[in-house]
């Protein structure tokens, strides 16, 4: 059976990391989270102090982007790869509300682009991949055989995301999260260096009525389209 790329795009927590983990699983695939990988990049500029509420440093940060090794290892017991930088297992402190209200400024930043997706680029090259993120399709594997673009309500997402964070024991309340939710919309879009955008050949897919297995069936019925091709 031939191998295909899978690049799925959109807004956040809209479930992109949830299906392409059980899509990579099921087809025996590579799966690359690409926002943890800014999102690795955003938790180091803040442990250098160059990111705060007041003030960023992007000179400090594109200045040192060659000291950043981001790597993805299997875990057997969790059922998928975390995240590592510089060999630090970084997958919980990466998925905090404050690494979020910080990492689409730092992804805005075109030098942290260039650099990741190259590494992106590397990552994919013999096919057999799903990618997700927020211009896998429209940069990163423009030729993809399969782009999906995710999408569902501000106040669906918000919901989403606050279960996750309590469920994990973050203290959070809901009218933070959704305020979250709207400033990375708002700044995924608007930025001017590979904005989020629908490629024009993704399918969308709105899942703010869907279950998670009513999501995995319609998108594997996609993939099985793509691959027969």
């Amino acid at each position: 059976m031939q191998k295909i790329t899978i690049a799925i795009d959109g807004f956040s927590s809209t479930g992109k990391s949830t299906v392409a983990k059980q899509l990579a699983k099921h087809l025996g695939y590579i799966y690359v989270d690409s926002g943890a990988m800014y999102r690795a990049v955003t938790l180091y500029t803040m442990q250098n102090g160059w990111i705060d509420k007041d003030h960023f440093d992007v000179i400090a940060l594109v200045t040192n982007l060659d000291k950043i090794t981001i790597s993805f290892k299997f875990n057997d017991q969790l059922g998928f790869a975390e995240v590592y930088l510089n060999g630090e297992n970084v997958e919980k402190q990466i998925r905090t509300l404050e690494v979020s209200s910080y990492v689409s400024k730092v992804a805005a930043i075109p030098e942290v682009r260039y650099q990741l997706v190259k590494q992106q680029h590397q990552m994919g090259k013999d096919k057999g991949v799903v990618m997700d993120g927020r211009d896998i399709g429209t940069v990163v594997f423009p030729n993809a055989e399969l782009k999906l673009f995710m999408t569902a309500s501000a106040e669906t997402r918000a919901q989403r995301r606050y279960d996750e964070l309590i469920n994990r024991g973050d203290q959070v309340n809901y009218e933070d999260v959704l305020k979250n939710v709207r400033e990375r919309d708002y700044i995924d879009s608007n930025r001017e260096n590979s904005p989020l955008t629908k490629a024009e050949d993704a399918i969308e897919i709105d899942n703010s009525n869907l279950t998670l297995d009513q999501q995995f069936e319609k998108i594997l019925s996609l993939v099985n389209k793509a691959i027969d091709k």
